[in-house]
């Protein structure tokens, strides 16, 4: 992290099928050494197979309220006072909690060993969107986390 000046945010295009920009931003997370084609495919079929079982219209609606259901709105960060280290909570920025849901969600899927990413993904998605699963538990023991170091919460800078 720079101390010198705030890093410059890149605009990131919309992604040609949805026209989403948090679409692509998705696709990104998922793309493994620079294949973007072969993260495509496995973002748009796992939007194929969610838009199945759940029956619904648009499928980056259905990741919407997924996302609404696993961003975590606080977290815990460490800080050091007096040579103790106290953990925090901290309330996150729009952009961190997004970041921070994606990225739980392509970690969950690519932890189910055995099943193709395309199926992996659509299921922590749906899971998600029915308010259970890997994310949702993971967000659910972030806020724990947070709950239980209220006290710490004057030592927030």
């Amino acid at each position: 992290m720079s101390r010198r000046r705030r890093a410059v945010k890149r605009p990131v295009s919309p992604d040609p099928r949805y026209n989403s920009a948090l679409v692509t931003g998705l696709i990104n997370l998922v793309m493994r050494r620079g294949k973007k084609s072969t993260a495509q495919n496995i973002v748009y079929g796992a939007f194929q197979r969610v838009s199945e079982k759940l029956e619904k219209g648009d499928p980056v609606d259905l990741l919407i309220g997924a996302l609404e259901n696993s961003r975590p709105k606080i977290e815990v960060k460490s800080r050091r006072v007096g040579g103790a280290t106290y953990q925090v909570p901290v309330e996150i920025a729009y952009e961190r909690q997004q970041s921070l849901a994606f990225r739980w969600m392509v970690n969950a899927a690519q932890a189910r060993k055995g099943t193709p990413m395309r199926d992996a993904l659509a299921d922590e998605i749906v899971d998600a969107y029915n308010n259970t699963g890997t994310v949702v538990k993971k967000k659910e023991e972030t806020h724990r986390m947070a709950q239980a170091n209220r006290a710490f919460a004057h030592l927030r800078w």
